[in-house]
């Protein structure tokens, strides 16, 4: 045999005996584990983190597995609700993987899986609910859809830690429907609190009107009160309203008509009528002739 033939041999073994070793020797990360299968069977429980030493030459084999959790979007679904209101929801699924050889050995993709599930669950939960109830109870949805979805990936080794509706695309017509509605809303409350306002200020007011009849010193303070309210503000002309019963009390004073509050006037002459006087009768006599200067 040649010596270049002998010489090509040994490079072989070497360079063959070298790729062994490298190959022998594998780091995982520290979120990270390994599912070591050697001729095909699983070798125990994942490896790692650290150094993972592991036979050549294609007798064990390594499938690495991520133990961070995962946020895996689910897209928009169309929902009929219960009330039979069409919409599109998504929701967001926050997952990790617990024990890795499941994941590896009873599911071909175990976050393609959890995805498909959370499509599934996500239309038949909310199919049983309201519209108000999916828009006002959030939590009490979650918290159902967490629950089953977390009992169909518990077998693959994977744990949903939680599931959340993210959006909820409702029609424009519904939208618009809601707005009237809501308005309509706020300003039923806003008339009822205007009204309850009224009828607590008119309850004071008449409390304010029967201490002020008892009192009636009371009144003049406040009206003197409102006339000093009144002169603060820059103004160059100040109205005082002087009482009806004052100008009443004075005429009475005056020796007046108490009932219109003016002093009264001297009484108006009566001329007397013509019918009043008296005509001559015929017991007077005849009346001696006037106009010719001489006697009868």
């Amino acid at each position: 045999m040649e010596t270049w033939v002998v010489v090509f041999i040994v490079i072989a073994v070497i360079a063959l005996i070298i790729w062994g070793i490298v190959s022998m020797v594998h780091v995982l990360q520290e979120y990270e584990r390994g599912v070591v299968f050697r001729l095909g069977r699983v070798r125990g429980r994942a490896k790692g983190p650290g150094l993972i030493i592991l036979l050549p030459f294609g007798i064990d084999r390594m499938r690495k597995v991520t133990i961070q959790t995962v946020a895996m979007n689910v897209p928009p679904q169309d929902v009929i609700t219960k009330d039979n209101v069409t919409m599109r929801v998504d929701a967001v699924v926050y997952a990790r993987v617990e024990e890795p050889v499941p994941a590896v050995v009873k599911v071909q993709n175990y976050l393609f899986a959890v995805s498909q599930s959370a499509q599934t669950n996500l239309r038949a939960i909310l199919g049983k609910y309201d519209l108000d109830m999916l828009l006002s109870d959030r939590e009490s949805i979650n918290r159902e859809l967490h629950g089953i979805i977390a009992r169909v990936t518990h077998e693959w080794g994977v744990q949903v830690l939680s599931v959340e509706v993210k959006d909820v695309d409702l029609p424009d017509e519904l939208r618009r429907a809601m707005a009237r509605e809501a308005e309509a809303d706020r300003e039923a409350r806003a008339l009822m609190i205007s009204a309850d306002a009224e009828r607590r200020a008119s309850r004071l007011l008449s409390d304010a009107a029967a201490i002020l009849s008892q009192n009636p010193g009371a009144m003049q303070i406040r009206f003197l009160q409102t006339v000093a309210a009144v002169a603060t503000e820059q103004n160059s002309t100040l109205v005082m309203p002087i009482p009806v019963e004052l100008l009443s009390m004075f005429g009475r004073a005056v020796g007046g008509d108490p009932g219109n509050g003016y002093p009264a006037g001297p009484p108006p002459a009566v001329s007397p009528s013509p019918s009043s006087q008296a005509t001559p009768g015929p017991e007077d006599g005849p009346q001696p002739e006037q106009g010719n200067g001489r006697p009868g």
